[in-house]
């Protein structure tokens, strides 16, 4: 058992606002009371580690938080922490790899997914290369899906530019079996007999740059996401195009009619409105900065048939980007909305967007954020 140990700036409240900011180079942890106006940090913790995932799990009667980080000399490594924070343990040494005979590496861990609420111990991990791993035990230890690696589309599975690797899980909610993840590249992937077998579930998803431009699988999904009150309704954001299922991945539709660009990285529907849906488009996948430079947050309140934008608080001449990660909802009755970018910003908006503000500068670039009142 290894235990990386570092004091936060703030005493843990029993009941505080808990942001967890993933960077490049390391960790920190925002703490503030329910109202989330004033903000303490920690200082970095796995400090010149890039944390592509993290989570924040409280199903069990205390939260229990877990990030992903990669060491450039030990690789990567799933840490768990159950005093919010203040000290984390990694449960075993490489705990998310795979069996020796298959004879690969995972390089790093890209999502941290907890299981729906009837599955109260199970973890699910996302890798690089697009491998899912499944834990029993709250995160302590991982075992491979070995039916989506053996996978016939597997060897076609393409890297994007940021990797090939599974950057969602979303457990269904009310059914243990049914789990639907996506990767880049390779697209969205169900199951509904708990992972014995695996279906690509990408039709009506366009890929511009195909000869054939609605393949069964090969899109470049950067991320998907569904309200647990609505879990067959899903939203996409590709590697260009916007797209909303009906059905739980039978049938994509685009809904980037209205938005100054379909490209982007992530996807966030409102925790307690499921026709609410936020993304932060991106000019192009050559030009990946805002439109005209101004960044905005784009929200519809009707599942994706007309779009506004969300701009006050959020700063003119912006060239950095929002990855697919770095845009999260917190669990409060007034939901906080987070966004950290590529310049190390981090900004809040606690009125549905309507106003944000900033509450950290000057991070590394940020990868992943997670956040809950605890």
């Amino acid at each position: 058992m290894w235990s990386h140990e570092q004091s936060s700036t703030a005493d843990v409240d029993m009941s505080e606002a808990v942001v967890l900011v993933g960077t490049r180079k390391g960790l920190w942890v925002g703490r503030s009371n329910e109202d989330r106006r004033d903000w303490e940090w920690s200082e970095p913790q796995f400090l010149m580690e890039a944390v592509y995932g993290t989570c924040i799990d409280t199903r069990g009667p205390e939260p229990r938080f877990l990030v992903g980080g990669t060491s450039e000399h030990w690789g990567p490594g799933v840490f768990y922490s159950d005093d919010r924070g203040v000290k984390w343990t990694e449960a075993q040494a490489a705990p998310v790899r795979f069996p020796k005979e298959l004879g690969s590496s995972v390089e790093r861990v890209w999502q941290i997914q907890p299981g729906g609420p009837n599955d109260h111990d199970v973890i699910y991990a996302g890798t690089e290369p697009s491998a899912l791993f499944r834990s029993d035990d709250r995160g302590e230890s991982f075992t491979l899906i070995q039916s989506l690696w053996d996978h016939p589309h597997r060897e076609m599975w393409q890297p994007g530019g940021g990797g090939q690797a599974i950057h969602t899980v979303l457990p269904d909610p009310t059914d243990t079996a049914h789990v639907t993840v996506a990767m880049s590249t390779g697209g969205v992937y169900r199951t509904y007999d708990r992972g014995e077998s695996w279906n690509p579930a990408n039709a009506g998803i366009k890929v511009k740059f195909a000869p054939d431009p609605f393949p069964e699988f090969g899109q470049c999904v950067h991320k998907i996401a569904a309200h647990p009150d609505s879990p067959n309704r899903i939203f996409a954001q590709n590697h260009g195009g916007v797209y909303r299922s009906d059905d739980g991945g039978d049938q994509w539709t685009s809904i980037a009619d209205g938005l100054p660009s379909d490209f982007g990285f992530p996807v966030v529907v409102h925790p307690h409105k499921p026709e609410t849906v936020f993304v932060f488009p991106l000019t192009a996948d050559i030009h990946r900065f805002p439109p005209e430079g101004n960044a905005r947050v784009w929200r519809s309140d009707d599942a994706g048939t007309t779009w506004a934008p969300s701009e006050s608080g959020l700063p003119d001449g912006f060239f950095a980007s929002v990855l697919r990660d770095a845009m999260t909802a917190d669990n409060a009755e007034q939901t906080g909305l987070y966004i950290g970018a590529r310049d190390g910003s981090v900004f809040l908006s606690t009125d549905d967007g309507a106003n944000w503000r900033q509450i950290a500068a000057h991070l590394p670039d940020v990868l992943s954020l997670r956040a809950a009142v605890v």
